[in-house]
């Protein structure tokens, strides 16, 4: 995938590394009770910004590790760092698709229960300290296969 000739993955990356962490801060801030009333969409919205550009993020790299041999040299140290951070790739996918459904089941429920209030805020607190960290390392484990003793050009 490609936009005017440039891969897409290196554009889309910086989506999901702007947008998911935001959206996660923004459902932890949503979490506090006086606030949550004015956060209750914007964080629904965020949340789905953050699943469709990891979503892109994710299925642009598969394309880009495709394309390109330099990341599947046999036996080579760039690939087995490619590989952790596929993995953690994937890994982070799924985490923001249930954080993605923890937000929108939190934003449309939006429960007055006590019990389903506290459950569900649990479930959004979890999630979003998991695609924080998430994104912390699948960045870092990217950027260190590209730029460390890999790529140079």
């Amino acid at each position: 995938m490609e936009i005017n000739g440039l891969p897409l993955h290196p554009l889309a990356v910086h989506g999901a590394v702007v947008l998911a962490p935001l959206a996660a801060l923004l459902a932890l801030a949503y979490l506090v009770p006086r606030w949550r009333d004015r956060l209750r969409w914007p964080m629904v919205v965020g949340a789905l910004l953050a699943v469709a550009s990891v979503l892109l993020a994710y299925f642009s790299g598969d394309s880009f590790r495709e394309a390109n041999d330099f990341f599947n040299a046999a036996d080579s140290p760039v690939t087995a760092k490619i590989d952790d951070h596929e993995q953690l790739g994937g890994l982070l996918l799924w985490v923001t698709l249930g954080f993605g459904v923890s937000a929108l089941l939190n934003g449309v429920l939006h429960p007055r229960v006590a019990w389903a209030r506290w459950l569900l805020g649990l479930l959004l607190l979890v999630d979003a300290v998991a695609v924080l960290v998430l994104v912390v390392m699948t960045g870092d484990s990217g950027a260190r296969a590209v730029w460390g003793e890999g790529f140079s050009g």
